[in-house]
């Protein structure tokens, strides 16, 4: 096998080496030790050549390994989490493996002794042991050095190798140069920081924050567009999402080069001499093309253009900027839902999810007669993520459910609930209709009877899924509490709105094309919305497909390629 990246330090197959080695071993020890190893390489779905032989090295990924999706029982891994541990701590003491990775070569030991500050100390560490390893000396770093160490990071570690990691190492590079006299002359390039990542609100001319002021208001109020469209009132967390996008304009406009205090008024921000080096600044951070937001952001501006009164030419041009940018936007979902997706296609993954709220319940029974408030909480979130598997409602409308308005039981005390939401509560203004079946229905009964009322702290509101003050839970709140629980107890992370996407994927693998289907329990208003959504998993279904058809034609023998 080619490995990927040639090892500085021992690894896990010289680990597994000096265990057959050993003669103070016993063979049952032995034998659990080559196991563990051999286990937690193939957890890391990583050869054993590649993985470093320490467990400061590994520790981090090991730590992220959860047991559901490897099909073994939390004890089980917590067992070879430690056969792991013990033996790398006893390869160390054995071949002398220094805790910290590579011993250093004098030079750059003279150097790490040299710095008294612990955390700079710290953050160059591991530079040095690279450069030790390969045999630089402190003279020969420059820039390329300190990429090649950050690709080597990436490839044999869990450590951050972001560019705000990357401006550390090389700031405290250049930090410790400035105040040793000993430390080479040469400096490392710092990634830049954001553009005026420094500019507070209070630093935008009084006109610009007056402009902005007044179209965020104008937001909250029932609005027609320039063309005598009629718009209802936006969400406050929308408005609060538009002035964090106007302001990072702002903050990118002057990163550009333009001077701050010409940009007196909202129709000055988005005139298109400023519109177009703002856009070009977000565009060389995506790379060759644009992403989602830098698209929007052109999208947004050519709309406040309009709004602000610029001259028709001004309008054209961003107009003309708009449409470049719409020539990139692809159709279907992000990268990170479409790995979800991958995921919960495969199988008996999401089975884990849809047996999960049976799991809570047992789990708040057994809780109920000593910590009555703690089993109500995961009552409740059992309640929530069943009714998300039957009924992917958008997660406004999931906190937001009110007994007797939304969960009704039109066929009588016996009869399944009707979850149902009228189409002014619904954020596209279409109705909502899902008849729960039997089992959920008694879940959420049980729920109801046994276990919300310890939620209810005194109130008499009618909400499902109570918070505080008589309201219903804080809708971000309840999201992140239903999204760690079930990454908790399956090592699927997956957020209260991604159910919609698994819905859809999961309905469309099984019936491939019936879009109009998925239109309808999803609420979009539009079928062209769903295709465009969803379009390109037909493409991933049909090449599965198109693979089952061709393994009963084909033999392929991996082992003897």
């Amino acid at each position: 096998m080619t490995l990927q990246v040639a090892l500085l330090e021992p690894s896990f197959a010289d680990a597994i080496a000096a265990i057959d080695r050993a003669d103070d071993l016993s063979v049952s020890r032995k034998s659990h030790w080559r196991c563990s190893l051999g286990k937690i390489g193939e957890w890391l779905d990583r050869p054993l050549e590649t993985i470093p032989a320490r467990w400061t090295a590994v520790v981090l990924s090991v730590g992220q390994l959860h047991h559901a999706p490897l099909d073994v029982t939390a004890k089980t891994l917590a067992n070879h989490r430690a056969n792991a541990a013990a033996v790398l701590r006893w390869f160390a003491k054995e071949s002398n493996v220094s805790p910290r990775g590579v011993l250093l070569l004098p030079a750059w030991a003279a150097l790490r002794d040299g710095i008294d500050h612990y955390g700079r100390k710290a953050r160059l560490s591991g530079f040095f042991r690279y450069c030790s390893g390969m045999g630089i000396s402190p003279d020969a770093v420059g820039d390329e050095t300190l990429a090649d160490y950050f690709r080597y990071r990436a490839a044999t570690t869990s450590l951050e190798t972001s560019v705000a990691a990357r401006r550390s190492v090389a700031r405290e590079w250049n930090v410790s140069a400035g105040l040793d006299p000993a430390w080479p002359t040469q400096r490392l390039t710092e990634p830049p920081l954001s553009e005026a990542s420094g500019l507070a609100w209070s630093d935008f001319p009084n006109g610009l924050r007056e402009d902005i002021e007044d179209y965020l208001v104008s937001l909250s109020k029932i609005r027609r567009s320039p063309t005598g469209r009629r718009s209802r009132p936006c969400s406050p967390r929308t408005i609060k999402t538009c002035r964090a996008e106007l302001v990072a304009v702002i903050k990118k406009a002057v990163g550009a080069g333009i001077q701050l205090e010409n940009l007196t008024s909202l129709a000055s921000l988005v005139h298109p001499d400023v519109v177009e080096p703002v856009i070009e600044a977000y565009w060389r951070e995506d790379g060759d093309e644009p992403n989602v937001f830098t698209i929007d952001v052109g999208q947004k501006l050519m709309r406040l253009g309009r709004l602000s009164g610029l001259e028709s030419t001004a309008i054209d041009r961003l107009e003309e900027i708009a449409a470049r940018l719409e020539e990139y936007r692809h159709g279907g979902m992000t990268e990170k839902n479409l790995s979800l997706i991958r995921k919960v296609t495969a199988p008996g993954v999401w089975r884990r999810v849809t047996d999960l709220p049976a799991a809570l319940m047992i789990e708040a029974r057994h809780t109920n007669a000593h910590a009555p408030v703690k089993a109500a909480l995961t009552a409740q979130i059992a309640a929530a993520i069943a009714i998300l598997t039957y009924a992917p409602v958008r997660l406004a409308n999931l906190a937001a459910i009110e007994l007797e308005r939304n969960l009704i039981k039109p066929g009588g005390p016996a009869s399944p609930f009707w979850l149902t939401f009228p189409r002014f509560d619904v954020k596209n203004r279409v109705d909502l209709n899902f008849q729960l079946d039997a089992d959920v229905s008694l879940l959420i009964d049980e729920y109801i009877h046994d276990f919300r009322p310890a939620l209810l702290r005194g109130a008499n509101a009618n909400w499902l899924f109570p918070g505080t003050a008589g309201q219903p839970k804080t809708a971000n709140m309840f999201s992140g509490q239903i999204t760690d629980r079930i990454e908790s107890a399956t090592g699927l992370r997956v957020t209260a709105h991604q159910f919609r996407h698994a819905s859809a994927a999961i309905y469309l693998k099984h019936y491939p094309g019936e879009y109009e289907t998925v239109r309808r329990f999803l609420g979009h208003r539009n079928i062209q919305t769903t295709i465009n959504f969803y379009c390109g998993l037909e493409t991933t279904h049909a090449n599965a497909r198109y693979a089952s058809t061709l393994r009963q034609h084909v033999t392929f023998d991996a082992e003897n390629v």
